[in-house]
């Protein structure tokens, strides 16, 4: 029998198919998500509507879940973040390029849900660096 997806797993596809409404199963009403580039939130509803500019800017927004390790009630994944950027996202131009992006995201979860998260990754290959 196949367990079911991480929580940490089931957000980030979540959000790439812009079904940010599952977000109310994933996350807490006020989780905290710390995140590069100024897109860090402090509520459920504003991490919903980053993922809603997110898609828009990036429509083709895909996080590949490489692997995930939890260990009582911390999820880890490592994830390939691809997409082309078509417009400005988080103070990147919106150039048209596709890009991809190592990325490790640390979920604390309560509940079942994630109550707090840091999103590490590697933002300089989105400028070119």
């Amino acid at each position: 029998m196949d367990q079911p997806a991480s929580v940490v797993a089931r957000w980030l596809a979540a959000g790439d198919c812009g079904d940010v409404e599952a977000f109310d199963d994933l996350l807490h009403r006020d989780v905290v998500l710390h995140a590069p580039r100024g897109l860090s939130t402090k509520d459920l509803e504003s991490e919903k509507q980053v993922w809603r500019e997110a898609v828009t800017a990036m429509p083709d927004l895909r996080h590949g879940v490489q692997e995930v390790v939890a260990q009582g009630n911390v999820e880890m994944a490592r994830v390939i973040v691809t997409g082309t950027l078509r417009h400005d996202l988080a103070g990147v131009p919106g150039s048209g390029q596709s890009s991809q992006m190592d990325q490790a995201v640390i979920c604390h979860l309560h509940d079942g849900k994630i109550a707090e998260a840091w999103e590490i990754a590697d933002v300089g290959s989105l400028d070119g660096r």
